[in-house]
């Protein structure tokens, strides 16, 4: 089992601190780098202008094609101890799970991040705020959309164990968005799209089906998906909470709904359906209505447990009838005999050898 020194276990914990900021990273790195000389180091990341932090919790901007836009962020030290952070841009995107990321130190980026130019790194002293220059840059050929990068300072520790050494790369970063002014086509489409229904074994019961799919942004703006599943008049939204599914450009995204009380009717039709909202300049949201787009399928539903019960009765209605049958023969058959046994008595009684002369 791999080890560390207590001095990279208090590194770490220190890092914690910052895990409720707009990104945050560890990220494992194959070559030993310098950590920061304190027993706990802590900071945060925010935008701002050159006078300090400003209320933004990210950057959302447009440019044309060929601008420049001069910004700044502002590194907070939370620590106790002077500190040199290293500062980076990557492409970003949004995790499986909605969160915004950026790309680790070892992928390189091929958008966004690289119109970012910032210093290399900037020395913060203990409970400082330094404000740091950087700028946007869209090359001249930059086609319209959107396009996410982040920011991020960092500090790496180092660990080793198994005779290896290691180096535990921590970043804290907020997203900067920008849009390329031109012509906008938001688009979705819904692929891979299937279903399958869940028996509830107990016939008096509904059961549930369940819809699979993949959500892709086929456009070049970033969207925001809501929906939900229709299922034999029953629905489920995407999500459990009122919250978007946000899409980048090019994102894909697999989604899975579970619509319950759902009787199975052999083929139950089930749609799946979309809203969509386009972003817009000013970082809100705007519908769009012509981007949305539906899927229709039909989930096989056996009804077995139903099957089963009119069986059963059908089995036992069937004995019943057999049973009555059986019972009227049998009544049937001792009146014949009863009858046989009149006659053959009567028969009997009128033969000669049984007269008595006078």
């Amino acid at each position: 089992m791999k080890t560390f020194s207590p001095f990279v276990w208090r590194v770490g914990l220190g890092v914690l601190v910052s895990l409720l900021l707009p990104i945050t990273q560890q990220v494992l790195v194959p070559h030993a780098a310098a950590a920061a000389e304190s027993d706990a180091v802590s900071w945060s990341v925010v935008p701002a202008d050159a006078d300090g932090p400003d209320e933004r919790a990210w950057v959302e901007q447009s440019l044309d094609p060929g601008e420049t836009r001069a910004e700044h962020l502002a590194v907070r030290n939370l620590g106790e101890s002077e500190v040199t952070f290293a500062l980076s841009a990557a492409d970003g995107y949004f995790t499986d799970t909605g969160r915004f990321n950026m790309l680790p130190a070892s992928t390189p980026s091929t958008s966004a991040g690289l119109w970012i130019g910032l210093p290399e790194s900037v020395t913060v002293p203990a409970n400082g705020t330094v404000v740091v220059p950087y700028t946007v840059t869209v090359p001249d050929r930059a086609v319209p959309g959107d396009y996410a990068a982040g920011v991020a300072a960092s500090i790496t520790s180092v660990g080793s164990g198994d005779g290896a050494t290691i180096g535990i790369e921590s970043r804290v970063g907020f997203r900067v968005l920008t849009r390329v002014v031109g012509e906008l086509q938001p688009g979705l489409a819904v692929v891979d799209a299937s279903s399958e229904y869940r028996v509830a074994w107990n016939p008096f019961r509904p059961g549930r089906l369940s819809a699979s799919f993949v959500l892709e942004n086929t456009g070049n703006t970033r969207l925001a998906v809501t929906g939900q599943v229709v299922a034999a008049g029953g629905a489920s939204a995407f999500l459990p909470t009122d919250e978007s599914i946000e899409l980048l450009p090019g994102e894909r995204r697999e989604v899975t709904v579970e619509v319950a009380d759902v009787w199975p009717l052999v083929l139950v039709p089930t749609r799946i359906e979309t809203s969509v909202q386009v972003a817009d300049a000013s970082g809100g949201w705007q519908p769009a209505p012509d981007a949305a787009e539906s899927a229709t399928l039909s989930t096989w539903a056996p009804p077995w447990p139903q099957l089963a019960v009119i069986l059963a009765l059908a089995l036992i209605a069937i004995a019943l009838i057999a049973r009555r049958r059986r019972g009227r023969r049998a009544v049937a058959d001792l009146v014949e005999q009863a009858r046989e046994e009149g006659r053959r008595k009567g028969w009997s009684e009128a033969s000669p050898s049984n007269r008595v002369d006078a």
